[in-house]
């Protein structure tokens, strides 16, 4: 992986360069270097395999150039990138194929510039990733696997399913053995670092920021018995890895056999941090967006400071927290990053924001229009601590235009219960594990969505956990609004929750919900026969 150094001294020689160019207004130079470590978990009891195949590897680097020109018509802005040449002739290049593809846009009026804040988060990353060695990423996928097939292997529940299943079979049958279950234990373990380097016109000394991030997921399944569970795991230091995502699947897998069926219905419900950081990331979030606001495309619109949620929910944004995986020192701007609070007792009190959302909401002229207040009454919680390249698999692109990208995203409550206390509050419900396929449907400003419950969900009775819930049975179809004004409590433990290869990390509680919505998925062919 390149050295910082280089990445810095490719944006200061590119920004001189560009310098001396008639056409130029302003300019920015933006470089990266990434690096994907990805080892695939791939276990099967009945199938031959490897179960960790080896690791695999995708490094990348480049510099892009994000630049205002002087033109006939007035000022155009254009972007360009370059991949794999940090030298002045990849400048001299990404700095043309912007000028080829500038635009007019009258609502940009400049580039990034120092605005209130400073950053507070130096050397946060873990050095020891960039030296480490495909034999110790092994190692660790290893672990995750040994553990999750030690709970198969000690499981007296899983024994007893085997017993069952020997009952049902033919002669013979005695002879079944724990691998003719079908288990199956599947997923990654995945190691993000990144680096970048910025400089521009009116920020010339070059800022950089190097990040880390270590990510585990597994899926179990026991085949014969309907039955899945999932586990993950997220940090920032290799030190403090832990290996339980295989364990913590195989044993949500054995508790979720034996399977029954919910009728429609609408419940209560318990959402696990996984479904809530699903539902915040796919169907809340982009409404809490500023450039949402600019498009009349937020369920929200003219609703700052208003209440658009229970007064239990607190949300917000914070990137600059030292040891939390989603942290950055800086954005791919050159700006600080920091909290941005943007539900607070149910009110609508910020939004998550680039620099040229952020500018154009101070200069739109009906401001009010699109928030409720003016933008500059409000102007601390529209601040651009957002403005990343996001890369497709994580990283910091470089060839990627700049656009609000939250860090970790915490979610608290007013009053925070533990999960008996949430469970009684249900009184008689189903808990959800976890959920996918979940998108929005008629549009972010509906706020309706659907999606399936797919594993790790229980049924509720007088407040206790009973029977497992079967997979992919119960399809939800509700509205993030109404989802976010029933909340009848928040846990008090939150989980670092993150999407495959993603760079937010959602910091999510167990929520307890009244009226939500479920719908039965019609039956397997054998029941139906």
């Amino acid at each position: 992986m390149l050295p910082l150094v280089k990445l810095q001294v490719a944006v200061r020689e590119g920004l001189a360069y560009i310098a001396e160019q008639n056409d130029v207004v302003e300019a920015e130079v933006f470089a990266s270097a990434n690096s994907n470590l990805t080892l695939r978990l791939n276990f099967t009891s009945h199938i031959p395999c490897n179960g960790v195949e080896e690791p695999k590897s995708i490094d990348s680097h480049g510099v892009s150039v994000r630049a205002a020109f002087r033109t006939r018509r007035g000022t155009s802005i254009g972007l360009g990138s370059e991949v794999s040449d940090l030298s002045v002739e990849g400048v001299s290049s990404a700095l043309e194929k912007a000028r080829r593809g500038a635009v007019d846009d009258p609502e940009f009026d400049r580039l990034p510039r120092p605005l209130f804040d400073h950053p507070t988060l130096f050397q946060y990353h873990d050095p020891t990733l960039v030296r480490l060695r495909n034999s110790k990423l092994l190692a660790h996928g290893w672990d995750v696997l040994r553990n999750g097939l030690d709970v198969f292997q000690s499981s007296e529940d899983l024994l007893a399913a085997l017993e069952r299943y020997r009952s049902g079979q033919p002669e013979g049958g005695d002879e079944a053995q724990l691998a003719d279950l079908g288990l199956i234990l599947g997923g990654d373990v995945v190691m993000l670092l990144e680096r970048m380097a910025v400089a521009s016109t009116s920020m010339p000394e070059p800022q950089t920021d190097e990040s880390t991030m270590i990510m585990s997921f597994a899926t179990a399944m026991v085949e014969e018995m309907n039955a899945k569970g999932s586990g993950w795991s997220v940090c920032t230091h290799l030190a403090d890895f832990d290996a339980r995502a295989g364990a913590d699947a195989a044993r949500r897998a054995i508790a979720s056999m034996d399977g029954r069926r919910a009728p429609s219905g609408s419940y209560r419900v318990v959402l696990g941090p996984q479904p809530v950081a699903e539902l915040l990331e796919w169907i809340l979030m982009p409404g809490l967006y500023l450039e949402s606001f600019h498009a009349d495309a937020s369920p929200f619109m003219r609703r700052f400071g208003q209440q658009i949620a229970s007064e239990e929910l607190y949300l917000y944004d914070d990137g600059s927290m030292p040891g939390f995986a989603g942290s950055k020192g800086i954005t791919d701007e050159g700006l600080p990053t920091g909290r941005t609070d943007l539900i607070r007792d149910g009110r609508l009190v910020g939004l998550l924001s680039d620099y040229y959302n952020y500018r154009k909401a101070m200069n739109a002229r009906r401001g009010w229009d699109k928030l409720g207040p003016e933008p500059g009454m409000v102007e601390r919680g529209i601040l651009p601590r957002n403005g990343f390249r996001a890369g497709n698999g994580g990283g910091r692109d470089f060839s990627a235009p700049v656009s609000t990208v939250p860090t970790n995203l915490v979610v608290e409550g007013r009053e925070e219960v533990s999960r008996e206390e949430l469970l009684g509050r249900v009184g008689d419900g189903i808990y959800i594990g976890r959920i996918w396929y979940t998108y929005p449907v008629n549009g972010f400003t509906s706020g309706d969505f659907s999606g399936t419950v797919v594993g790790d969900s229980r049924l509720i009775r007088d407040g206790r956990l009973a029977e497992p819930l079967r997979p992919n049975t119960l399809r939800m179809n509700g509205n993030i609004l109404q989802v976010i004004n029933n909340i009848v409590g928040i846990g008090a433990e939150r989980t670092g929750t993150v999407r495959w290869s993603s760079d937010q990390v959602t910091w999510a509680p167990e929520i307890a919900v009244s009226n939500f919505p479920l719908e039965e998925i019609a039956g397997y062919m054998e029941e139906v026969y």
